[in-house]
């Protein structure tokens, strides 16, 4: 039997090659439908997102319209290897930089920001609220950090599988938001 981190491994390997073959121009507009089809995840006011990279589901128009609505938005800051992401105001029209990774990231300077939710792209996920993602461990360590703050995976529904592998330091997803649907966990 092969051991967690080779499961981890080998399914990492097979949702990143099939995440490739996912998406579509309207599934952006779509999964902003979905998250704005829930009067609970509307709810919340500090929220914190990601730009999109490797296939990740685009969320740049929720973002935008979360903005346009007086949310307060953020995306993730890697500040230092193996610690918890930090979170920096976003909105509409600022300027981006490059970020670990090869992300996007606002500007040096702009105003850290504690979220009450955060949006977060999944390479994979289950119905119990695991997923699956880079496995570099970020989200997993900001979530044990940020107690309060709940966590919203965003996929494609083809990235759904039976169960995914964790141990005790993954953290479960409270919904997952796809183009088709909100899975409350």
């Amino acid at each position: 039997m092969p051991s967690l981190a080779e499961q981890k491994a080998q399914l990492r390997k097979e949702m990143s090659r099939k995440r490739k073959t996912l998406g579509g121009p309207d599934y952006a507009q779509q999964v902003e439908a979905r998250f704005f089809s829930s009067p609970t995840l509307q709810a919340f006011t500090k929220i914190a997102g990601y730009w999109p990279i490797a296939g990740e589901l685009d969320i740049c128009p929720l973002l935008g319209s979360l903005c346009q609505k007086g949310h307060i938005c953020a995306l993730p800051v890697v500040k230092k290897k193996d610690h918890p992401l930090c979170f920096l105001r976003w909105q509409t029209g600022d300027q981006l930089e490059a970020g670990d990774h090869g992300t996007q990231q606002p500007q040096f300077g702009a105003e850290a920001i504690e979220p009450d939710l955060a949006l977060i792209p999944l390479l994979a996920f289950d119905r119990q609220g695991g997923r699956l993602g880079f496995g570099g461990g970020y989200y997993d360590r900001t979530l044990a950090a940020f107690k309060g703050m709940k966590a919203v995976g965003i996929a494609y529904d083809e990235q759904e599988v039976e169960a995914i592998p964790m141990d005790r330091f993954d953290q479960r997803m409270d919904w997952i938001v796809t183009p088709t649907r909100v899975i409350e966990v």
